[in-house]
């Protein structure tokens, strides 16, 4: 399974941007949650977003929460995350993940797939 996580750029704050995650060799369909994390300079990888297969549940860091939406497109095999009202803030390397079962989701080791990331950059 390889995931590949594309969409990433140079914004304005309050921009949106959408970043998309393109999975090869699995179908999105079976995979038990995808979410996507970030990483800014020199902080550790943190959550932002997960979506529960089965029961179709979102959840999302409270600091994106009502700005960022996550989604999937089975047909596509591709996962998205919707940004909107970008802050300076949000400025991190984004990383799509997806895990084969579902339960907790916090944790980079509650996924077994990656993505290499991709870099958004929201200036003031």
């Amino acid at each position: 399974v390889q995931l590949q996580a594309y969409g990433g750029g140079l914004v304005q704050a309050g921009d949106s941007l959408r970043l998309a995650c393109a999975v090869s060799g699995g179908l999105v369909s079976t995979f038990g949650k995808v979410g996507w994390f970030r990483q800014a300079p020199g902080k550790e990888r943190e959550f932002v977003a997960t979506n529960r297969l089965r029961s179709d549940s979102t959840y999302y860091s409270e600091a994106v929460k009502g700005r960022f939406t996550i989604s999937r497109d089975n047909a596509k095999n591709t996962v998205y995350l919707q940004m909107s009202s970008l802050k300076p803030e949000d400025t991190a390397v984004y990383y799509c993940a997806a895990g084969r079962y579902s339960g907790a989701y916090l944790y980079m080791s509650d996924y077994n797939y990656w993505g290499q990331g991709t870099q958004v950059t929201v200036s003031s």
